[in-house]
């Protein structure tokens, strides 16, 4: 099995001065679930190389085991130092794609032709698709074959407006997961703020936050070796 993981390039955050890009959490679980399981993952962005970390994430109250396991391993650094263009991959070469979230997505990866044509190339090849935490926003623009908005009338679930209010950015994020995905159609339930919550609905997996991002991840390696079964 080979999945894709795709980061944002993208680091300021709005117009506030401040960084923002991945997260940490949603990158390092579902790494490690899937290196666990012996896969191959390939990390991409839109500008390749080093993708912008959110500082936020690495402090000491969002740190995990996993982020720690994430820090301390040279190989993981380096593949992440040296991700690929995300106009050079292609998702004939994949079983699958998980898109981390971040509040970095909802500027580039939400608009990013490359990112909108390969999320619907999965799909058109009947692979399953995850995005958590802020990631569910890229689906904002992503079609079915027949022009209608991928979420309109799936169950989804994404970072909660009430998440986003917490954390003080419902001003400063060019749109909210959560009314983006309704505006869409999209079928939009969310379990408790910050606690792990995790929708599927066909080939479209979908995680709320950080805390759901490993149990997006097993349910995207489940859906991959059923459908290979």
């Amino acid at each position: 099995m080979k999945i894709l993981m795709v980061l944002t390039s993208h680091d300021e955050l709005g117009n506030t001065g401040r960084k923002t890009g991945f997260w940490l959490e949603e990158l390092a679980a579902p790494y490690y679930a899937f290196k666990d399981a012996g896969v191959e993952v390939v990390l991409a962005s839109p500008k390749g190389g080093q993708p912008p970390l959110d500082p936020k994430s690495n402090e000491p109250s969002f740190q995990t085991e996993m982020t720690h396991r994430f820090e301390a391993d040279a190989a993981a650094k380096a593949q992440l130092a040296a991700t690929v263009k995300l106009d050079s991959v292609s998702q004939a070469d994949f079983d699958t794609v998980f898109y981390p979230g971040g509040h970095g997505p909802l500027w580039d990866l939400a608009e990013d032709q490359n990112s909108i044509a390969l999320i619907e190339a999965f799909i058109a090849a009947g692979k399953p698709v995850a995005l958590v935490c802020h990631a569910p926003g890229v689906l904002r623009h992503i079609k079915t074959a027949d022009g209608q908005p991928l979420v309109a009338g799936k169950k989804v679930t994404g970072f909660a407006n009430t998440e986003e209010e917490a954390v003080g950015l419902t001003k400063v994020v060019p749109f909210l997961v959560e009314d983006v995905l309704k505006e869409n159609g999209g079928i939009y339930s969310k379990g408790d703020d910050w606690a792990s919550y995790v929708v599927t609905d066909g080939l479209l997996i979908t995680g709320q936050n950080p805390a759901s991002s490993a149990a997006a991840a097993l349910v995207l390696l489940d859906a991959v070796n059923k459908a290979a079964a």
